[in-house]
């Protein structure tokens, strides 16, 4: 390290005073003894013109500008953009960047967020509506490590009927008429499944959007039957096929039974594959 100094305090006036060719000359020359690359070497000789007399003593630390730079945006901007995110259930930068004003309009409806109130104002709103998803990201990197806002699954594999069940794909043609229902479980537990919570079945229409959800108190055969019993007698249409994941409380004899006596359609999703995609 001490010779590299010396070296840029021996060249740097040279390459100052030296003519294009001439410097050109000197950073091969500083290249070849040192082992820096063009740029580093270039960089080392300017500054160790500029650095005050006595003080050169180490290479020059090259100064990342990143790191240097003012932040655009503010620390309320920031601050708020963490309670943004929780509330939205940990979305991520595209989601939030799209949806930044409704979710603030819901927040401040709720009262959640009130102008001059806990580090929020009309500033801070504009900054949240300008920001990108990159820069949303970046900014909610170390919230998401220290508090990752992760689902967790009430779902146990069900072995039982599994391969005699068709396989659905998300990528298949999409029904053209109202009937087929995608079905899920949801446990309302937060971060945590201990202790008791609600859950419920949730129906969904692929063709019409039209939804109907019913609460029950665990997975257990019964609450799930009847569930889909208080469904069939809601449901405005013909029920033509469900689809469901892999869990035990739907790939049962139960309910392949009851859905075999209404001749409806049952197909499963593919294990371990998130929202079954490609």
């Amino acid at each position: 390290m001490a010779a590299r100094v010396e070296i840029t305090k021996k060249y740097a006036k040279a390459y100052a005073a030296a003519p294009k060719k001439g410097k050109s000359q000197i950073l091969d020359h500083v290249v070849e003894i040192t082992g820096w690359n063009r740029d580093h070497a270039r960089q080392q000789l300017v500054a160790r013109l500029k650095q005050a007399p006595g003080r050169a003593t180490a290479t020059v630390a090259v100064i990342d500008r990143r790191k240097t730079k003012a932040c655009k945006y503010s620390y309320d901007a920031r601050l708020i953009l963490q309670r943004v995110w929780a509330a939205s259930g940990g979305s991520c930068g595209q989601y939030l960047a799209a949806s930044m004003s409704d979710l603030i309009d819901a927040m401040e409806a709720e009262g959640e967020l009130v102008p001059s109130q806990d580090r929020y104002s009309a500033e801070v709103r504009a900054e949240l509506e300008s920001m990108s998803a990159a820069t949303i990201d970046r900014y909610l990197a170390p919230a998401r490590a220290k508090d990752p806002i992760r689902g967790k699954t009430a779902t146990k594999p069900g072995s039982l009927l599994r391969n005699s069940i068709t396989v659905r794909k998300a990528g298949d043609e999409v029904e053209a008429e109202p009937g087929f229902f995608e079905v899920d479980t949801v446990a309302h537990c937060g971060p945590t499944l201990k202790g008791e919570f609600a859950r419920s079945v949730n129906f969904t229409d692929m063709h019409t959007g039209w939804s109907f959800t019913y609460s029950i108190r665990n997975n257990a055969h019964l609450h799930i039957r009847t569930a889909f019993d208080h469904f069939i007698a809601q449901v405005p249409f013909a029920v033509t096929g469900i689809d469901c994941d892999n869990g035990s409380e739907f790939i049962n004899h139960d309910l392949i039974g009851w859905a075999g006596q209404r001749e409806v359609f049952f197909t499963r999703s593919r294990p371990y594959k998130k929202n079954d995609e490609e």
